[in-house]
């Protein structure tokens, strides 16, 4: 063995932090991105694949690369794009916006908007440029036009993947998206999943999985579910926050509940009715309106309505003291509590000003002040019924109180 050999094989170790290591090779890999789609675009023009019997430029570059011709697909079309697009070419040459960003704005962005998109992506993070670029969109579009190309792009797409299961890739106008959501997460808040012998827990991703096999099987059935569209004054949207085109909202609006919920001066929905252990279908819009989403992670389905207090402890229900969370998020904070008091702590969980303040509230003897809220609609929508496990089914997914 040389010596030249030898000092390759045994390199020094690297004990440079690793969150500097990391910065470093994502600089390099961002760097590679760019250089690697511009590369593509110019190949596949200069038709110097088909030299070799390629069918196309996709299929040669997949080769070289050992990757699947939908990536290099892919890489072509943003090298393409980006010729018309000097800005987001120079953004991305110079990392001021991601490979993730620019496969983004290079399905939208066009020479007339294009500094009107690539300012959205320089300030939003690469996971919510999607929803902010739909919200844009929807905002500066014709609504007829853009009905009409949600209905042109709808799809579905299947591959099979290396373990043998089927991955399908759907895209779907947003209220029809709204109406599967709903029928999924009913069935899901609907069912009592019990493991299998020897088997662990089924995740929520499971019993999804499980929820589109019985609606398949069975069909929708006597199950009712409801879609929540909120249009206010910057336009219409789903429960979670999806983009409606106002012509969808014209559509359905004849035959839907219709209700008008009233905020303070300060923008916060007006409280409803505390005399009741469960919130009313007033109460619960008021919550969901200010919180939206599930306080601790964020989700949008599966959301729960929590006292912050126990309701034995209080024996009322005011918004003030409601919360969103999801089933996991709420199962976890009550095991926590209950953690907590078979230790010996008294009062559960203390970390909320929220919980500080209702419990001085108590100890006062002070009387809620009760607000009153208006509701448009002869009509009522799907209400909560008695269950053994106090469950419902409003605002397109079940909710459950404790």
């Amino acid at each position: 063995m040389q010596p030249n050999d030898a000092a390759i094989i045994h390199r020094p170790a690297d004990h440079r932090p690793l969150s500097r290591r990391l910065r470093r090779a994502a600089w390099l890999w961002s760097r590679s991105q760019h250089q690697l789609v511009t590369l593509a675009a110019e190949f596949a023009d200069s038709g110097e694949w088909a030299l070799d019997g390629s069918p196309t430029a996709a299929h040669w570059l997949a080769a070289i690369a050992d990757v699947e011709t939908c990536t290099t697909r892919e890489w072509i079309r943003i090298g393409r794009a980006l010729r018309s697009l000097p800005a987001t070419a120079d953004a991305f040459a110079n990392r001021e916006i991601s490979y993730a960003k620019v496969r983004a704005l290079t399905r939208l962005a066009t020479p007339a908007n294009e500094a009107d998109l690539l300012a959205i992506a320089r300030t939003t993070p690469a996971n919510d440029l999607a929803r902010a670029l739909a919200a844009w969109l929807t905002r500066t579009t014709n609504p007829d036009a853009l009905d009409r190309h949600h209905q042109h792009r709808r799809s579905i797409t299947r591959r099979v993947q290396p373990d043998g299961m089927v991955t399908y890739t759907c895209h779907l106008p947003p209220l029809l998206a709204g109406n599967f959501d709903a029928a999924l997460a009913t069935r899901v808040m609907r069912s009592r999943p019990r493991p299998k012998d020897g088997e662990p827990w089924p995740t929520l991703a499971q019993q999804y999985a499980d929820a589109l096999a019985d609606l398949l099987t069975n069909g929708t059935g006597p199950t009712v579910t409801e879609v929540v569209l909120h249009v206010r004054a910057d336009g219409a949207t789903l429960d979670d926050g999806t983009p409606i085109p106002g012509t969808v909202v014209e559509r359905i609006a004849p035959t839907a509940f219709l209700r008008a919920l009233i905020h303070d001066t300060e923008g916060n929905p007006v409280d409803a009715s505390p005399r009741r252990r469960h919130p009313t279908t007033r109460q619960q819009r008021v919550v969901h309106e200010r919180d939206r989403h599930c306080v601790d992670c964020g989700r949008h389905d599966l959301l729960h309505y929590d006292h912050l207090l126990a309701y034995e402890e209080t024996h009322h229900t005011l918004t003030t003291e409601l919360q969103l969370r999801c089933a996991p998020c709420h199962r976890r904070r009550h095991q926590q509590q209950d953690r907590q008091q078979r230790a010996g702590v008294t009062g559960g969980i203390q970390t909320s000003p929220l919980i500080d303040h209702a419990r001085s509230s108590i100890s006062a003897k002070s009387s809620p002040i009760t607000r009153v809220a208006l509701w448009a609609g002869s009509t009522s929508p799907p209400s909560a019924s008695a269950t053994s496990s106090a469950t419902a089914w409003t605002d397109g997914a079940p909710r459950q109180w404790c």
